[in-house]
């Protein structure tokens, strides 16, 4: 039986103890064997290096945004059953949002919500980080979340910048790298004003293009990004929930198939996958579906490595929702829900 693992990260404020793992069948798409792999204190966001060292977002002594210590943690995960924790990195106060990892430099990089921050760090032989770089974002927005600047996603673009995404100060900013992580301003780009965004995916088949999704405008923007000089341009921007919903909506994840023909945003509020067609050039978008992800609050989802199944974590409802991808198509169809993980908000497979 053909199975792929998925590790969820989750927060550990009602029943979660930390980051639990399942595996996906993937002749039905259905999960199975849940299981905790190793207790921590909220853990939102998880990453694993090409070398097998687990960075894992963490929380001691604090269950809000702020108090307490928070950082991440990193784990040997040669041996997946059996991960052994190696550092800690905690400050006062609040925790990443975000994880990524710049393999060709190995540097971590890590972006602070409520801290504003995108701190740089350098990964040594043995997984361990010390911190190379930080940088603090200044600014504010309109909306009542967008009292201070909000860093919450941090990557590298295709051709090896850094860019952040800034929720409080409605702005995307690129960073140049240098190998010992060092950072060196790029470029900005402004989004519209109270379009609050959260994450950004550029199209692996047309790289001169990225979706920034805005989480407190349910918006996502093709934007055009210019390699020699990181200037971006808006192109366009799509609505990702229906004119006629007025309840609260938050989004929150976008992914994009490896093949650049088909963008997906989940939706908090509207509880829903968004699916977007992609032009042939990468420039345009055209939804073409929007499904119900069967529970409440889908922080995060991903598309397995094989391409074929959507997985959704629902963090409010404590259930995980599995569909079958058309590779064609690009549309979902549910195949399996109501499989139980406790606070679900990151969906990784490994």
């Amino acid at each position: 039986m053909a199975e792929q693992q998925v590790m969820f990260g989750t927060y550990t404020r009602r029943g979660s103890e930390g980051v639990y793992t399942a595996s996906l069948d993937l002749e039905k798409g259905q999960l199975h064997d849940a299981k905790l792999l190793f207790p921590i204190g909220s853990p939102t966001y998880t990453v694993l290096s090409q070398a097998g060292f687990l960075y894992a977002v963490a929380r001691q002594d604090g269950q809000g945004p702020t108090g307490g210590e928070g950082g991440f943690a990193v784990y040997d995960f040669k041996h997946p059953d059996a991960p052994k924790q190696i550092q800690t990195w905690l400050t006062p106060d609040a925790s990443e949002a975000y994880l990524a990892i710049d393999e060709k430099r190995q540097l971590l990089l890590a972006a602070n919500y409520h801290l504003s921050t995108l701190t740089v760090f350098k990964i040594h032989a043995d997984g361990t980080v010390t911190q190379t770089d930080q940088y603090l974002a200044q600014g504010q927005g309109p909306r009542p979340e967008q009292n201070k600047a909000h860093v919450h996603f941090a990557n590298l673009t295709p051709d090896g910048r850094v860019d952040i995404v800034d929720l409080g100060s409605d702005l995307v900013t690129v960073f140049d790298l240098s190998d010992a992580g060092a950072l060196t301003l790029a470029g900005t780009y402004q989004t519209g004003t109270g379009y609050g965004p959260r994450h950004l995916r550029f199209n692996p088949a047309h790289p001169e293009y990225v979706y920034v999704l805005g989480e407190l405008s349910s918006l996502i923007s093709v934007v055009k990004y210019d390699a020699a000089t990181a200037e971006m341009v808006l192109e366009k921007t799509y609505p990702t929930i229906p004119n006629e919903w007025t309840a609260h909506n938050g989004s929150a994840a976008i992914r994009v198939s490896d093949d650049g023909r088909f963008v997906y945003v989940s939706n908090r509020g509207h509880n829903s996958l968004a699916v977007f067609a992609v032009s042939d050039d990468g420039s345009r978008l055209t939804q073409i579906q929007s499904v119900p992800t069967q529970g409440e609050f889908p922080r995060d989802f991903n598309i397995a490595p094989s391409g074929r199944y959507v997985v959704v974590a629902n963090q409010n409802t404590d259930n995980v929702t599995v569909f079958a991808r058309d590779e064609k198509t690009g549309l979902l169809t549910e195949t399996q829900k109501d499989f139980s993980v406790p606070e679900a908000v990151r969906v990784m497979f490994y």
